[in-house]
Parts: C-alpha cells; structure tokens; sequence
C-alpha cells in the first residue's frame, strides 16, 4: 500500500513538472511578446491611437465574452487535451500575423480576430490548467504547486518585456509574435510528454443539452459562496483599478516626466522579483500565521501602495519612489495570488472548476477593458496624475470586500450536495 502511495506521488510530481514546463514555456512566450500586436499595429500598420486601443481593449474583451460558453462545454472533458487544444489553436492564429506580414496582407482587422481568438483560448487554458492541478496534485500540494506557478509568472514578467523589446529592435517588429507562437507550440509538446491522470469527468446521464442559462452556472456558484464571493468582487476590483492606470503611468512618465522608454521598462522589471520573493515566502507564511490571515494582510497590502505612483517627480528620485512601491506591490501580490488560487480550488467542487475559473477570468478581463477605458476618459479631462491618485484611493477601500473569515472548505459544498439531493 505504501508502494502503491508513493508511486501515486511520483506519477502526480512527473505530470505537474510537465504542466510546470508547459506553463513556464508558455507565459514566457506570452511576456517575450507584451505589447506585440500594438507595436505591430504602430510600426508595420501606421495605425493611430484610437486603433491602437481598440485593439488593446476590445480583443480581450470580446475574448472573454467568447469564453463563457467554453466552460460548461469544457467541464465534462480531459483537461490536458483541452490544454493541448487551445495552444495550437493560439500558435496557428498567430503565425497567421507574420504570413500576412510577408505577403503584404496585414490589416488592424486580423490583429484584432487574432487578439480575440488569442483571448479566448487563454481564459481556457487558465482554467483547465486549475482542474488539472486539482486532478493531479494532493490537496496539501496545491499551495506549493500554485507558489511555483506563480514565482513562474513573475520571472517571466521580469525578463520577457525587456528580451522582447530588445529582439524587436534587432529583428523586426514581428518577431516576438513569431517566438510566441513558438512557445505554444512547445507547451503543448510538454502537455503531451506529461501522459493522462486527470480525471475523466462523470456525465450526467441522459447528457442535457447546453442551456442558455448553464452558461451564468460559474456565476450562480461564486455568487452563492459565502467564501469566494467576497474575493471575488475583490480581485476582480483590485485587478481592474490597477491596470487602469497602468497606461496613465506610461503617459505620466515617458511624456511630462521625460522618462525613457528602457527607464520605464526598467522601473517595471526589476519589482517582479517582489513577486519571486512573495510567491516563495506564502507557503511558509500560512504554515505560521494561516490562511485566513495571510490572506486578509498580504490582500490589504496590496492595495495600499499604488496611491504613491500619484506623487512621482522626474529625475532618479522618481525613478526610485515608482521601482520601490511597485516592489511592494508585486511582493504583496506574490504572496495573496497563490494562497487565494489554493482557497479558491479548494473550495471548488472538482465538476464545477472550469466554469468557476472562466467566469471568474472573463469577468477580470472585461472588467479590466471596461475601467481601462473609463480611465482613460477621465484623464483626458483631469490629467493622468489625478486620474492614477483616484484609482489608488479606490483602491485603499477593496480590503472591505475581503471576507472577514473563513468556512471549511467543505462546508459549502456539502450544503449544495444536500440542497441538490
């Protein structure tokens, strides 16, 4: 029996490393070519700003509004095929980008089907990948496993833009697209290598066709939980007022403040070891303090520093106050993201993971569009420095809407198999 356990934790290391490759691969591909499709827009197309933004905010968007029928079809299927799937799907439409390129064919209109598609697929992914790590991995692994996932995505954030940048001004514009698509491509070789494991999903029994309404399923349940309905307006607050102003900052700082590009750049990389930091220190944290604490601080932390990005001058001065407080920021992110994706599987029934990630993906990415936008307005009238300190001060409020404690985690969902029964 204890054999049989051990080659059980074996099976589950080998295929969470292949995933762990796979995502790694995967997200430094996506981070290598940041910003891709409104460089390409910019330098190959000539487009202007309205351009520009419209294929920034309305790809995601519309991406995400895709997405929702996705879950409901997904839940009942493998994931690691699904996952499989979606990154050839992103690698084919992305390579269409540099044949377009090549043969003198390429319009603001593919970039933003590509953006769409692109978009769609990732909402997928994510939350396959989240099912997947539920299948495979024990449940006193998954914080460690999540905290390697995320110290991943912060590394990749910190070299990618910068390699990125650099590869575009030696090879061309179109380059980063073409080593992103690469990188899908490669993920799903990994994927490949990592053989089964996940569970095959039970069907209902005769299988009910998809409903209008099973698609707001992933909505009706986080809105139901007295646990991830709180985190969910949170995360989904906290993450659309942060990048709202993440352009602001841009215009901030490489226009009145006459930052160079590389200054910004530079200003942006060096904080994701913050993230590095807090992704390896949660673990440990919530073995010492616990979760319901590490979760309340480290969300509190997070949203008390982007208030300060409003006071930024020129000069090293300048540069130092922005790289110290998005250090503090990301750190605090670093530690909140893994504990809250552990709690959040966790109290996730296994037949229910794809629908709850997806909705809550779309609706972060739409949001993010939406108050982007809206941002944006408003510093067309107010200025970006003011438009930034609002979003800060928005910002100090969204500890309110963290849950003040924590249920077990099957407290919930053995209330829903009874109201089911």
């Amino acid at each position: 029996m204890s054999g049989g356990l051990v080659d059980g934790r074996r099976s589950a290391a080998w295929r969470f490393g292949w995933l762990w490759t796979a995502y790694g691969v995967s997200a430094f591909g996506t981070r290598f070519a940041f910003d891709a499709f409104a460089l390409v827009a910019l330098l190959v197309l000539h487009a202007g700003p309205a351009q520009v933004s419209l294929l920034a905010a309305v790809g995601p968007a519309v991406g995400a509004v895709l997405s929702v029928p996705l879950g409901p079809w997904v839940e009942y299927r493998r994931k690691r095929p699904v996952m499989i799937a979606t990154d050839l799907v992103r690698c084919a439409v992305l390579l269409s980008v540099p044949l377009a390129y090549a043969l003198d064919a390429l319009t603001v209109a593919q970039l933003l089907v590509v953006s769409v598609t692109v978009a769609a697929a990732d909402i997928t992914f994510q939350a396959a990948v989240g099912a997947y790590v539920k299948d495979v991995v024990p449940r006193q692994g998954l914080l460690r496993a999540n905290g390697r996932l995320e110290s991943t995505t912060w590394t990749a954030t910190m070299l990618g833009p910068p390699l990125g940048g650099a590869a575009i001004g030696l090879f061309g514009p179109v380059t980063t697209v073409v080593a992103d698509a690469v990188s899908y491509l490669l993920s799903a070789g990994a994927l490949g290598a990592a053989g089964g494991g996940d569970r095959r999903p039970e069907r209902p029994d005769p299988r009910p066709r998809l409903r209008a309404g099973d698609l707001l399923d992933g909505w009706r349940y986080i809105l139901r939980s007295p646990d991830l309905r709180p985190l969910f307006l949170n995360t989904v607050l906290v993450n659309g007022l942060i990048m709202a102003s993440s352009p602001l900052l841009v215009v901030l700082m490489v226009g009145p403040l006459g930052f160079a590009p590389w200054q910004y750049g530079l200003a942006f990389a060096v904080p994701c070891l913050g993230g590095l930091v807090g992704a390896r220190l949660s673990r440990r944290l919530v073995a010492r303090f616990g979760e319901r604490r590490v979760l309340r601080v480290a969300g509190s932390l997070r949203a008390c520093w982007s208030v300060g990005l409003a006071c930024v001058g020129p000069g090293v001065a300048g540069l130092v106050l922005v790289i110290v407080i998005e250090f503090g920021l990301i750190t605090s992110m670093g530690v909140f993201n893994p504990v809250f994706s552990t709690h959040r599987l966790e109290r996730t029934p296994a037949d229910r993971v794809v629908r709850t990630l997806s909705a809550w993906s779309a609706t972060s990415k739409a949001s993010i569009a939406v108050l982007t936008a809206l941002w944006g307005l408003l510093a067309s009238f107010t200025g970006p420095r003011t438009a930034i300190a609002l979003a800060g001060a928005l910002l100090l409020a969204t500890p309110l809407l963290l849950p003040r404690r924590l249920d077990e985690a099957r407290r919930y969902q053995d209330s829903e198999a009874d109201a089911k029964a």
